[in-house]
């Protein structure tokens, strides 16, 4: 009988193990969806260059708050001073400033292709990135994805170019912006690779600190020389960047960045292809736009193909051991 019990518990205890990671893509994934919303209004009174500023700068102290009342608990709690978590090698260090590195340049990248070629080709050029994500796992660090993951994953990846088929149709080619647009997802693909690398020797808030700390100074000369309004005039712009700092970057990227510990960075990437959805429902919605057949098709194939991809187990699992304790999101972290 008490055996019986302990079987019960255990099982539920693992149930609620493996449905916690997907809730927390989920969150992200919806926090993630109002990005565009949030930019669309933020460049109606500054640059996308200083939008993007703002962000990372307000993210930045977030997360700086965050880890700082994190290790004043901490403290508090053991009755102990604070130290440095442990001796890190060269190699790990230069991982952490890569992050921070790869994440500016996939932004600016992308905001600049914005300017050089249409929505619609930027979107679905973008949309490449978990190929790069997986190419880049295999190459570079041995990871192995199953069949029944790559035919998902192309599938999911057509699915994310058919939901803007139409749009892409009616742009103008640039064969500039579309080249930048790629270069954007490389580096998109390159900053999960790396998180998924050191996600077992930094914590997570080192991680998302330090990241938006290097993108935010990396931000600073370019707006000083590029931008001749850097910050908000208006309550309503300030309260967009830090929506943007707050709901998009902290919580939907915070989240992203814990996921890691469990899923594949090919398979969060993969993940993030649900944002059209998420985006086509909400807009279906609250704003009563009509889905077109491509869309629908396209939408079919995201969910079809990431569904199919969820069936290999080894290839959505995370790589790297989880060998350091970790703060959970309810005490410590999108």
């Amino acid at each position: 009988m008490v055996e019986n019990k302990l079987s019960l518990t255990q099982e539920k205890s693992d149930k609620a193990s493996n449905i916690l990671p997907i809730i927390t893509v989920i969150s992200a994934l919806l926090a993630l969806s109002t990005t565009a919303i949030f930019i669309k209004i933020a460049v109606s009174q500054m640059s996308a260059v200083a939008t993007l500023f703002n962000r990372l700068w307000i993210a930045t102290i977030i997360f700086g708050l965050w880890s700082g009342i994190n290790q004043v608990n901490t403290q508090i709690k053991d009755d102990k001073p604070i130290l440095p978590e442990q001796r890190y090698a060269t190699k790990e260090i230069l991982f952490l400033v890569g992050v921070g590195l790869v994440h500016v340049l996939g932004r600016l990248s992308w905001t600049w292709a914005l300017t050089q070629t249409g929505a619609a080709n930027a979107n679905a050029l973008g949309s490449l990135n978990p190929i790069f994500t997986t190419l880049g796992g295999w190459l570079f660090f041995g990871q192995i994805f199953g069949r029944k993951f790559i035919i998902g994953l192309i599938l999911a990846v057509v699915g994310a170019i058919a939901v803007g088929f139409e749009d892409l149709l009616r742009s103008n080619n640039n064969i500039t912006g579309d080249v930048v647009s790629v270069i954007s997802s490389v580096f998109y693909a390159a900053n999960f690779l790396l998180i998924e690398q050191i996600r077992n020797k930094f914590s997570i808030l080192t991680i998302l600190v330090w990241r938006c700390a290097i993108a935010t100074s990396l931000m600073i000369p370019v707006v000083l020389i590029f931008e001749k309004q850097v910050f908000p005039v208006t309550l309503s712009g300030w309260l967009v960047v830090f929506a943007l700092g707050a709901i998009c970057e902290a919580l939907g990227h915070g989240l992203i960045v814990y996921s890691l510990k469990t899923f594949s960075s090919g398979f969060i990437s993969l993940l993030l292809l649900l944002n059209p959805v998420i985006v086509a429902i909400l807009a279906w919605i609250l704003f009563s736009e009509n889905l077109s057949i491509f869309n629908l098709l396209g939408l079919a194939l995201i969910i079809g193909g990431i569904y199919l991809a969820t069936s290999n187990k080894e290839s959505i699992k995370s790589s790297v051991n989880n060998t350091m304790q970790d703060s959970t999101p309810s005490s410590t972290t999108n």
